[in-house]
């Protein structure tokens, strides 16, 4: 029996380096590059409208359809993506590529914010209203009622609610259990248990509920693990010019080994930055367009631009000061990796930094949780109906609590698999439907010149 459990773990860990493999990952940055040549660069173009719509604006004039306002919708789908990706995810690119694996976290971050924007639009284009009267909407609507393919809609909707269970669920409390337990030496069934109480008091009141919890804790979570890390780059000041040159000498050139580093090719480095970018920020993935669809908006471009600030906070913001971190900090060739790497930064950083990553930790893995909850809801939804919701609901809140206390290797590789593969059918229908995200967002601006006249 333990032959056939392990040859079941080999395979899935072979079809997760399959999924994972270089071709996927051109798949995942090619989309982003093609969209960014559609849309002239409208990532750089409109950033700083976006910002001011997402973070400023907050709001649009009038009664509009959606369920959660502009910003809650954005700090839905940020709750699903800053996660232990932004914490050591980072980290393990930088171990396995060097500093260079950053360099190329930035360009997948800055491909995939027109990735981002055009999968929002989609997703309130294509948008329902479900016989609850809330809002559902995503991949699976706009591949099956923009490009005509249920049967790879539907595939979406199997990959997402298994997903769900996996990188959006047990394998976040398993990570908060051992955090708090190495850190506070708390018992994991105790994490467990105060996970699934805490998870179910937001989840089983619904999006509405989700949203206004997600407006509050994520910028919160954010601000404090910024905090934490500016009081490092303060110190160090000095260091930071010559970490940039580094990161940028590194993404072109071999790494050589240094310390416990054991050095890497620029084909590694390439690669650990693409994966560990599209890892934290889900560009591609079509996850967060779930949260999109929720959105109260007239038009699918307003929401898309807030959207599409999401990748450039999880990416080019929190990624980066982290990496930055591990650099200046002189900790990314000690041979550690993941989360104990970047623990082991920042309380190389300052004393007491330890505690800034564990909680860090905690609030990043609880918030994904709640945002994944949602992504696999509606996932469910589609597949099964509305009377499903809060069955699952329940069920979700459970397998928080087993995933505390479980060892988690296949549940881990099997997370990756059914992630990756979330990406194929979502990447499809937005290469073929770019023609009408290039006509929404050419109607939307025409629309607000002739405004401004």
């Amino acid at each position: 029996m333990g032959g056939l459990a392990q040859s079941f773990a080999n395979l899935v860990n072979s079809v997760g380096s399959f999924v994972w493999g270089p071709p996927m990952l051109l798949f995942l940055v090619g989309t982003g590059l093609w969209l960014t040549i559609s849309l002239k660069g409208l990532q750089f173009r409109k950033l700083g409208y976006s910002l001011y719509l997402a973070l400023i604006k907050r709001k649009e004039e009038g009664d509009n359809p959606g369920d959660i306002s502009h910003f809650q919708a954005l700090m839905t789908a940020l709750s699903a993506t800053v996660g232990t990706g932004n914490i050591a995810g980072v980290a393990t690119a930088i171990a396995a590529g060097g500093p260079g694996a950053l360099f190329w976290m930035w360009v997948t971050g800055l491909v995939g914010m027109a990735t981002k924007y055009s999968e929002a639009v989609l997703a309130v284009k294509y948008r329902k209203v479900d016989a609850d009267g809330n809002m559902s909407g995503g991949p699976m609507y706009y591949i099956a009622d923009g490009v005509g393919w249920k049967w790879l809609g539907t595939l979406f909707a199997i990959f997402a609610s298994v997903a769900a269970f996996g990188i959006g669920n047990m394998v976040q409390s398993n990570s908060v259990a051992d955090a708090v337990q190495a850190t506070f030496n708390v018992p994991l069934y105790v994490t467990g248990i105060v996970l699934m109480v805490f998870t179910a008091a937001v989840i089983l009141g619904g999006i509405k509920n989700i949203g206004r919890v997600t407006g509050l804790l994520v910028p919160i979570m954010i601000g404090f693990y910024m905090v934490g890390a500016l009081i490092i780059l303060i110190i160090y000041i000095a260091e930071i010019p010559g970490a940039l040159a580094m990161i940028v000498r590194d993404a072109f050139t071999p790494t050589a080994a240094t310390g416990g580093f054991l050095g890497s090719t620029v084909m590694m480095t390439i690669r650990m930055g693409v994966a560990r970018g599209v890892f934290s920020n889900e560009s591609g993935l079509g996850s967060a367009p779930i949260a999109a669809a929720a959105a109260q908006t007239k038009h699918p471009v307003t929401q898309a631009l807030v959207s599409m600030t999401q990748t450039f906070i999880d990416t080019l913001v929190v990624c980066t000061m982290t990496g930055l971190v591990l650099i200046i900090t002189g900790t990314w060739n000690s041979g550690e990796t993941g989360a104990s790497l970047t623990t082991t930064a920042f309380q190389a950083g300052f004393t007491g930094g330890k505690y800034v990553v564990t909680i860090g930790l905690v609030l990043f893995a609880y918030s994904t949780i709640l945002g994944w909850c949602y992504y696999g809801e509606k996932s469910i939804e589609y597949l099964f109906g509305e009377k499903v919701i809060m069955p699952y609901r329940i069920i979700f809140v459970l397998f928080v609590g087993i995933g505390a206390v479980a060892k988690l290797d296949l549940v881990w590789s099997l997370s990756d698999v059914f992630n990756g593969m979330m990406a194929i059918p979502n990447l499809i229908g937005l290469l073929i439907l770019s023609p009408v995200i290039v006509k929404e967002t050419r109607d939307y601006f025409e629309a607000r010149r002739n405004r401004a006249k």
